[in-house]
């Protein structure tokens, strides 16, 4: 839920003119520029590599024991096809960096001639064979997932201000085949050659099915375990409605089986300081702010909580025209009062608004109150890292794409209700894992357990009246947080389970490292939390 504060859109006109000396001399500069970028790219291949390109032209396929290949960019791709998917197919490299010990999958999902999804893929560090596939996602909307790669659970994390990653030995990858993958387009190296973007959340839905459609039936190993969908931040929003495509889809096969097709474990979905029912969860901010474990107004009945708790009738009366009409003209109009009104006033506190217990100087940490968001463009911009990874050379890396966020924000995605697709996946046996940090407040534990409470399932009563019990940690014996659980009769880690994690921000795997690989191990074995 990253940078939600809308941004105002600035109108401008454009004139559009013939060719002139200027605009020739400016291609004849980009083309000089691609150039330049050829001959670096050439310098980071292996010599092995140099040599299966050095006779072949762009965009040239061919075949070598069995499998198809592609030269694009100056790079040499695996090209992965699917009878049933006709406008996609996987472009492959097997980079060793991170994590070396480990195999490597990396490249695009082209969903068409223009539309190319990123992603990275790494081998669990334990037993492969036996381990769950899981996706990560991150939020924003418009951040790439390779912030969670690099700054909070992948196997390695970004240092040296960015000229330098170091191992992570409390990566998620220790027992789980992870996939961390860059969607909409136009996210981190995810790219549309006509400058398009993805809006919605539903529309992202049907690119991710169809990417692990193909991907399981390149790499058909990893198909055969539970598959778990993780989402952060905007992935709250993100993360339901791909769930909800992947079960629909699976429901299809069963009514209609066919051997192309994979049928996707879905064993849960883990939504990590989500966004998930705005309404509860915008109704939660007074509370949290002004009586939180980390209050941001100490006293209760200062001046800016009972104006702040003025705002909230109107806030959620908007929220409700637009969960009811589901239209851009009843749900921007709540995105921009909510988050003029109530997010507001809380972003210019100078607070981290991310982890409250920090200050946040944007001056020196960057927008998003993180140094290494920086970093991580410094490293994912170096050839000698885009060309091991298959990026497009040509691209530039952003962590966050302002412009992704904008259009999500003016259709009004994120003040739909998520939350309302859950009920059907959880009554077919997926299992739900929500978890936030307590010194969050963009998307505060507060609010994401209420919405919780408030899911219209066969464990409603069950979860209301579960009290929360402790969360020790394994591996050091601290209590970590605390967790309601509903379903499983105390022997499973539940069908809905809710933790809070405490001393921890937005980014729970970065605040509290060996806490979080205690929850997913135990989340992902079905093991009992408290």
């Amino acid at each position: 839920m990253r940078s939600r504060i809308f941004l105002p859109l600035l109108l401008s006109t454009s004139v559009l003119a013939s060719p002139s000396p200027v605009g020739q001399a400016v291609l004849g500069n980009l083309a000089s520029e691609w150039d330049r970028v050829k001959q670096s790219t050439t310098h980071f291949l292996s010599d092995a590599q140099k040599s299966i390109l050095n006779d072949k032209s762009d965009m040239e396929r061919w075949s070598h024991e069995g499998k198809q290949y592609i030269k694009q960019n100056e790079l040499l791709y695996e090209l992965v096809s699917h009878p049933l998917f006709n406008n996609h197919q996987l472009r492959v490299t097997e980079p060793r960096l991170c994590d070396p010990d480990v195999k490597q999958y990396s490249g695009y999902l082209d969903i068409s001639e223009t539309k190319h999804l990123f992603f990275w893929f790494f081998e669990a560090r334990e037993a492969p064979e036996k381990a769950p596939l899981l996706l990560w996602l991150n939020g924003g909307p418009g951040c790439s997932s390779s912030t969670g790669l690099l700054f909070e659970l992948g196997p390695c994390s970004i240092a040296n201000q960015g000229h330098n990653t170091t191992y992570n030995p409390y990566s998620w990858n220790k027992h789980a085949n992870i996939i961390f993958l860059d969607q909409p387009v136009q996210v981190g190296y995810s790219y549309d050659e006509d400058g398009d973007t993805v809006s919605t959340s539903p529309a992202a839905g049907q690119d991710v099915t169809a990417f692990l459609q193909l991907f399981l039936d390149r790499y058909p190993k990893y198909s055969t375990q539970p598959f778990h969908l993780a989402a952060e931040s905007y992935g709250g929003t993100y993360g339901p409605n791909i769930a909800t495509v992947i079960h629909k889809k699976n429901q299809e096969l069963l009514l209609a089986p066919n051997p192309y097709l994979k049928h996707i474990n879905l064993a849960s979905v883990i939504l990590a300081n989500g966004l998930t029912d705005p309404k509860i969860q915008y109704g939660s901010i007074p509370d949290y702010v002004c009586g939180g474990p980390y209050p941001v107004y100490p006293d209760p009945e200062d001046p800016q909580c009972a104006a702040l708790r003025t705002k909230i009738p109107t806030c959620q009366r908007l929220i409700e025209s637009c969960y009811k009409y589901n239209s851009r003209l009843t749900c921007v109009p709540a995105v921009l009062y909510c988050n003029s009104q109530i997010m507001g006033p809380l972003i210019q506190t100078g607070l981290n608004p991310y982890d409250v217990r920090k200050k946040c100087d944007r001056a020196r940490d960057g927008d998003l109150c993180y140094k290494q968001m920086g970093w991580i463009d410094v490293w994912m911009n170096d050839l000698k890292n885009k060309v091991p990874l298959g990026a497009n050379p040509q691209k530039t890396f952003q962590s966050c794409n302002m412009d992704v966020n904008k259009a999500f924000t003016l259709q009004g995605d994120g003040m739909h209700n998520s939350a309302l697709l859950l009920p059907d996946l959880i009554a077919d046996g997926v299992r739900l894992l929500v978890y936030a940090g307590n010194a969050d407040m963009m998307c505060n534990y507060m609010g994401n357990e209420l919405w919780v409470e408030a899911l219209d399932t066969p464990f409603k009563a069950e979860f209301a009246s579960a009290m929360a019990l402790p969360w020790i940690d394994s591996a050091d014996g601290r209590q970590a947080g605390g967790v309601r659980s509903a379903g499983g009769g105390g022997f499973t880690a539940g069908n809905i389970t809710f933790v809070e994690v405490y001393e921890a921000g937005h980014m729970v795997p970065y605040d509290q490292p060996s806490a979080a690989l205690d929850l997913i191990t135990r989340w992902l074995s079905n093991t009992p939390l408290s």
